[in-house]
């Protein structure tokens, strides 16, 4: 019955020593294990196995992505004006120990220093810069908090300044100034139009001009080119009539004759009732009469 007991001591004290020792790690845990008060190992994810009472968890720390939210403060830029702006730092630990050991409360650490860091750059910019120059800011407070918990065991991933709030005065004023530079713009814009309209005007009458001194300069070539060849015509014409009267001598008769007929056919078709249409027989006869007539004055006034 004794030793019933004391196997049953045994097991109970087997199961409770292995249920101290054992330990189950869940993904993306890391734990920092002390043997006797002194840094002993890192457990991982999965099953480990510890000395009871001897190995002792220290800290915990998960290597997923965690966020720290910077509190919102006064911040004064270069020109004078108070802003509240507040921040979101994202990080990861990459080393549980350094976490553990080297910086006491990492988060609060890490928020302060970046409220510092955000009081320092804000203080070289001017409220337009500063409103207008988040990315860069970021940028800034990316740097200096990722060189700090380098040797914490952290890593800062990403900064975004969440909000900057500026006095109602000077954001009235602002939206003031943004107006006036607004009518500005379009003051502009619509004198560049109306510059460009001009231009565009002034450059098709050029072009206009252009075109048209070049049609008259075509149609003058034209003009130039229709004499030539109406001169080449005549020469040719004439070279021919020459040809023609010095082959044949009634050749000139016919063309005088043919220039009669056109004359008469055209005298003939006139409609002024002032006209005297004669014969070429009879014009032929009275202007031989006229030549008898002067012989017969001329024989008379000779003395017999």
């Amino acid at each position: 019955m004794e030793f019933l007991s004391f196997v049953g001591v045994v097991s109970a004290l087997i199961l409770i020593y292995l249920f101290l020792a054992v330990k189950i790690v869940s993904q993306a845990d890391q734990w920092v294990i002390e043997r006797l008060g002194k840094y002993h190992r890192t457990l991982g994810a999965g099953i480990n196995f510890i000395v009871p009472f001897i190995d002792q968890r220290r800290s915990l720390f998960s290597t997923q992505e965690q966020i720290i939210d910077v509190p919102r403060q006064a911040v004064i830029t270069k020109d004078n004006v108070s802003i509240q702006i507040d921040a979101v730092v994202f990080i990861r630990i990459n080393d549980a120990k350094q976490a553990t050991y080297e910086i006491q409360d990492l988060k609060q650490a890490i928020a302060q220093l970046a409220q510092t860091t955000l009081r320092a750059e804000i203080g070289r910019m001017e409220l337009d810069e500063t409103l207008s120059s988040r990315a860069d800011l970021n940028a800034v407070l990316l740097t200096a908090l990722d060189a700090a918990s380098s040797t914490w065991g952290a890593k800062v991933t990403r900064v975004e300044v969440a909000d900057i709030a500026v006095p109602e005065a000077v954001q009235t004023a602002m939206e003031l100034q943004m107006e006036a530079e607004r009518r500005r713009r379009a003051t502009e814009t619509e004198a560049e139009g109306d510059k460009n309209a001009l231009i565009m005007q002034a450059e098709g009458e050029r072009q206009q001009a252009f075109k048209q001194a070049e049609a008259v300069e075509r149609m003058a070539d034209a003009q130039k080119y229709e004499k030539e060849q109406l001169a080449i015509g005549e020469q040719r014409a004439i070279e021919v009539i020459n040809e023609a009267m010095t082959a044949n001598k009634d050749a000139a008769s016919f063309l005088l004759a043919k220039d009669r007929i056109a004359a008469f056919a055209e005298l003939a078709g006139s409609d002024s009732a002032n006209k005297v249409v004669v014969p070429v027989e009879t014009s032929e006869m009275v202007g031989s009469l006229t030549a008898f007539a002067s012989l017969l004055g001329q024989n008379s006034a000779t003395p017999k």
